[in-house]
């Protein structure tokens, strides 16, 4: 899934708020919370709601590319010795006429809920956008 945002602010500006998943719950409802884990990682809760049905699930995400103010790559990394379907968020940043502009692809590698983890993010990117216009420009 690829989602695009502009917005009047500086690539810098916008990139810090892309860069570090503690700052997602400000921004995107479906992150409740995201807590460092130590070198680079986070301990991440999703949860969503779509109709009647509702799902929580909690992923190790660690960042494993950063290139600011451009580009930062975040990859699930369970240390429990377990399989479990992969999780890539990608944020690339680049300066437009206007500002700068936001270009997020996440990856979902699991099967069971597929169609229904799709809409509700897709929903949630649609919300989440003025959310995020509204934090850049305080």
């Amino acid at each position: 899934m690829t989602a695009t945002l502009d917005a009047p602010c500086a690539p810098e500006v916008l990139f810090a708020w892309v860069a570090d998943l503690d700052r997602y719950p400000a921004w995107l409802e479906i992150v409740p919370r995201a807590t460092p884990d130590g070198d680079g990682a986070w301990q991440v809760d999703l949860r969503g709601r779509l109709g009647p049905l509702a799902r929580s699930k909690r992923l190790r995400m660690e960042r494993v590319a950063l290139d600011p103010p451009r580009h930062v790559r975040f990859e699930r990394a369970e240390r429990d010795g377990r399989h479990h379907a992969a999780w890539t968020l990608e944020a690339d940043v680049t300066a437009i006429a206007a500002g700068s502009r936001l270009t997020m692809r996440l990856h979902y590698g699991g099967g069971l809920f597929g169609p229904v983890i799709e809409r509700l993010l897709a929903d949630e990117i649609e919300r989440s956008r003025q959310r995020l216009v509204t934090l850049l420009a305080a």
